[in-house]
């Protein structure tokens, strides 16, 4: 296929945190706001002159210092943000919109606190680890609110003079949901036989959308999808296998990348940065107040194993099954990152699950903060695509085979 008019310029931006569309905005007299997970509601980050920056560590080399810091059991996503964070790659932020959600986070962002990574130069920097619950009644929506109220809109309101009022919540939304519309409208053409976007493209995308002002990309996502609406796919698949992948923390493009080179092309993203649940819209009605919806639909939306209940556990199984249902998929690849507490679980039990309950065929693999090089997980890959492909081999004899009768 031809390539994207614009999809160099957002690889270019993933390729540093601080990235040039981060310095324009701050120039501009925009707060940039770090956090790093979807419990964080990242709308109520982007409020009046505030702009969400989930963090990343681009281009991670060394992880020593962080690991002495932390420990080798600790996932490597943890290591690496506190690594740069120490090399001084997140001094630009005006905040850090933390969450209490593993011991492996926590430890990080209070190692980050404790070495005063932000250094003295901005006096108003602050931050925060909202308390998150592990289900989501009413009770937990309530405690949402309040945390986030006292944590994070407050300081921001008494720090820096951010507007917190319901409309302009309500703003923040309307904004947020034009971005949501747009990948969402970008990604429905991964639902045709032959896609004319690729799993590593729409990631490109999708990640660009968390690490950048928003404003000042979706001019370029409205194009991207006009361009898409006439491009040509390749006459022959180059694909073997169409798979969607669950699972823990994905901002490294080179594992979509090396999944693709496979022979399984990614048509469904259902894990921390990417489209599902974190590009969906949110529903507002006049009713109630515009922050508890906000914080309910982001705990009732999590598919995170955090969440323990029971129903939500059935929850995410019942997603991943309608994901391969809505993207014609032929499997699904659960993975996790080294050492998450959360997601090995997770994964352990839907490898099973899946195949057993459901019907559908799952190759489960837990996995380096970068990984794009790894010739074993390209070899079990490569193994699941052609299982794949033998499955639906023996589909269709077994069709033909009926016919006959």
């Amino acid at each position: 296929m031809k390539d994207l008019k614009h999809l160099y310029y957002f690889e270019n931006l993933l390729n540093d945190a601080n990235n040039e569309l981060v310095k324009q905005a701050q120039a501009e007299g925009g707060l940039a706001i770090g956090y790093t997970c979807f419990h964080m509601p990242e709308v109520l980050l982007n409020l009046g002159k505030c702009f969400s920056v989930r963090l990343r560590a681009p281009n991670m080399g060394s992880m020593e210092i962080a690991t002495y810091y932390m420990s080798s059991g600790s996932c490597e996503y943890s290591r690496a943000l506190l690594e740069r964070a120490m090399e001084g790659n997140y001094k630009f932020l005006d905040a850090m919109a933390g969450i209490d959600v593993c011991e492996a986070m926590n430890r990080c962002m209070e190692n980050m606190e404790l070495l005063n990574i932000q250094g003295e130069d901005k006096k108003k920097f602050f931050w925060s680890n909202l308390d998150i619950p592990c289900s989501d009644d009413e009770d937990c929506v309530k405690h949402v609110v309040e945390q986030v109220s006292r944590k994070v809109l407050k300081p921001l309101h008494e720090n820096y003079g951010v507007d917190i009022s319901d409309s302009e919540i309500r703003k923040a939304v309307a904004e947020h949901n034009e971005v949501c519309r747009l990948i969402t409208e970008i990604g429905n053409f991964r639902k045709l036989d032959n896609p004319t976007i690729t799993g590593y493209e729409f990631h490109i995308l999708t990640l660009a959308t968390y690490v950048c002002p928003k404003y000042l990309i979706v001019d370029k996502l409205r194009e991207t999808l006009e361009e898409l609406k006439t491009r040509e796919p390749d006459k022959k698949k180059n694909f073997r296998a169409k798979v969607v992948v669950v699972g823990s923390e994905i901002d490294d493009p080179e594992l979509i990348s090396l999944i693709e080179d496979s022979g399984a092309l990614v048509v469904a993203d259902r894990f921390c940065y990417g489209s599902f649940p974190g590009r969906q819209e949110i529903e507002l009605n006049d009713d109630e107040d515009a922050l508890t919806q906000v914080c309910r639909r982001y705990l009732r939306d999590t598919e995170c194993p955090r969440q323990c209940a029971p129903h939500k556990v059935q929850y995410r199984y019942d997603r991943a099954e309608q994901l391969v249902k809505d993207f014609h998929a032929d499997g699904i690849i659960y993975e996790q990152m080294k050492f998450c507490t959360y997601w090995s679980f997770e994964r352990t039990l839907a490898s099973h699950v899946l195949p057993e309950e459901y019907g559908i065929p799952a190759l489960s693999i837990d996995r380096p903060y970068r990984s794009g090089m790894s010739g074993q997980l390209r070899t079990r890959i490569q193994a699941f695509v052609e299982s794949l492909e033998i499955k639906k081999i023996k589909a269709k004899r077994a069709a033909k085979s009926q016919e006959v009768k």
